[in-house]
C-alpha cells in the first residue's frame, strides 16, 4: 500500500492524538504500558537476523531492541508521520540510523518489500499497537505472512484485567478511552485460532493479575525462552 493510499482518517485522527504527546509519551507510557522489555527480552533475534516492528511510534521500543541485538537489523512502520519524526530523532539520538529503518504505512495491509526491500522477517512485535489499530485481526494476518520460514511474531498489549479489582478495570478503561485505545477482549482466540491456521506453535502469557497479555506465534515450533523452552538458534544470513 502507498502512502497515498493510506486510510486518511485513521492516520489524521493519530497525528492529531500524538501531535504534542509524543513529546512525552515515554515518559508517561512507562508506567501503564508494562510488560514491554519482557517480550524484547524474549525475541531471541538470531545473528544477522531482521525484525519489523508494527507500530513503532516514538520509537523507544525498536531502539531498545536493536541495542540488545546489535548484530540484527530492524525495520520499524507507524501510520502517523508525527510519530516517526519523533522515532527517526530518537534513532538518530542513539546512533542507530546505519541498522535501523523506518517507514510510514498502514499496519494492516503493507508492503515489506516495497517499503524496505526485505520481503519477510526473522522476527515481528506489536506493542499495545494492536488495541489502537481498527480492523487489528488484518494487522496479525499481515504480520504473519511477513515471517521468515523459522521465525516468530511476539505481541503484548492490554488483557482484561481479569485477575485485578473490578473497579481498577472500569478506571483503566474509562482512561484508555481518551486515547482512542481499546483492550481486544478476543485478542487471545484471534491470535489462537490463526496461529492454527498458519501451523504455528501459540503460547500464551498474562502479565501482572491480566493487566496484559503476551503471546508468541511461533513458526517450525521456534519457541522464546522466556515463554518457558529453548529456542533453537538458526542463522540467517541478510543481503545487504
Amino acid at each position: 500500500m502507498s502512502t497515498s493510499e493510506l486510510p486518511a482518517d485513521h492516520a489524521k485522527l493519530m497525528d492529531g492524538v500524538y501531535r504534542w504527546q509524543r513529546h512525552i509519551y515515554d515518559l508517561t507510557r512507562k508506567y501503564y504500558l508494562l510488560g514491554r522489555d519482557q517480550m524484547i527480552s524474549g525475541l531471541d533475534v538470531p545473528a544477522n537476523g531482521t525484525v519489523l516492528e508494527l507500530g513503532c511510534g516514538t520509537g523507544r521500543n525498536i531502539a531498545l531492541a536493536a541495542r540488545r541485538y546489535p548484530d540484527a537489523r530492524f525495520y520499524g512502520l507507524d501510520i502517523s508521520t508525527e510519530m516517526l519524526e519523533t522515532a527517526s530523532k530518537a534513532i538518530g539520538r542513539e546512533g542507530l540510523s546505519g541498522r535501523v529503518v523506518l517507514a510510514r504505512g498502514d499496519a494492516t495491509d503493507f508492503d515489506a518489500k516495497t517499503l524496505f526491500g526485505v520481503e519477510r522477517f526473522d522476527r515481528i512485535f506489536v506493542s499495545y499497537s494492536l488495541s489502537m489499530i481498527p480492523g487489528w485481526e488484518k494487522t496479525v494476518s499481515a504480520a504473519l505472512a511477513a515471517l521468515a520460514p523459522g521465525g516468530s511474531l511476539h505481541v503484548v498489549d492490554f488483557g482484561q484485567q481479569e485477575g485485578l479489582p473490578r473497579w481498577f478495570r472500569a478506571v483503566l478503561r474509562g482512561w484508555l478511552k481518551k486515547f482512542h485505545v481499546t483492550p481486544r477482549e478476543s485478542l487471545r482466540e484471534v491470535l489462537e485460532s490463526k496461529s492454527r491456521r498458519t501451523g504455528a506453535t501459540f503460547r500464551f502469557r498474562t502479565l501482572y493479575r491480566g493487566y496484559a497479555w503476551l503471546v508468541v506465534i511461533a513458526s517450525h515450533n521456534l519457541i522464546s525462552p522466556s515463554m518457558g523452552e529453548v529456542a533453537p538458534k538458526a542463522r540467517v544470513r541478510v543481503k545487504r
